[in-house]
């Protein structure tokens, strides 16, 4: 499944974020028997698009919203734009887009 992989670390929880999510499972002799956390991807894969920037990502390098500099021009139409682009590019389907003005921002997707 797409949006099942290796977590990362929110703001939430322990570490910095968007590092990796570590949790040491030991047993009983004291060898690591797992660490890195599974799970759902999705809202960290949301959030990644939103704030990475064209030519981050050396595998995709379109890949990429820029959403921080964007919300300067407030070309919401643009940013509008820009944000269904690159969910799709990811195969993230938008239910609903709610921006805009920057004090209200709604954005939902699913694979």
């Amino acid at each position: 499944m797409k949006d099942r992989a290796i977590q990362l670390n929110d703001t939430q929880g322990d570490g910095i974020p968007f590092d990796l999510k570590v949790d040491v499972k030991k047993d009983l002799n004291g060898k690591i028997i797992s660490g890195l956390v599974i799970g759902s991807t999705l809202q960290q894969n949301k959030a990644l698009i939103l704030l990475i920037n064209p030519g981050e990502l050396k595998e995709y390098p379109t890949m990429g919203v820029g959403f921080i500099s964007l919300l300067l021009s407030e070309d919401f139409l643009f940013i509008r734009h820009t944000i269904r682009q690159n969910f799709s590019k990811d195969d993230l389907n938008i239910t609903e887009l709610d921006l805009y003005s920057v004090n209200n921002i709604k954005i939902e997707a699913n694979y």
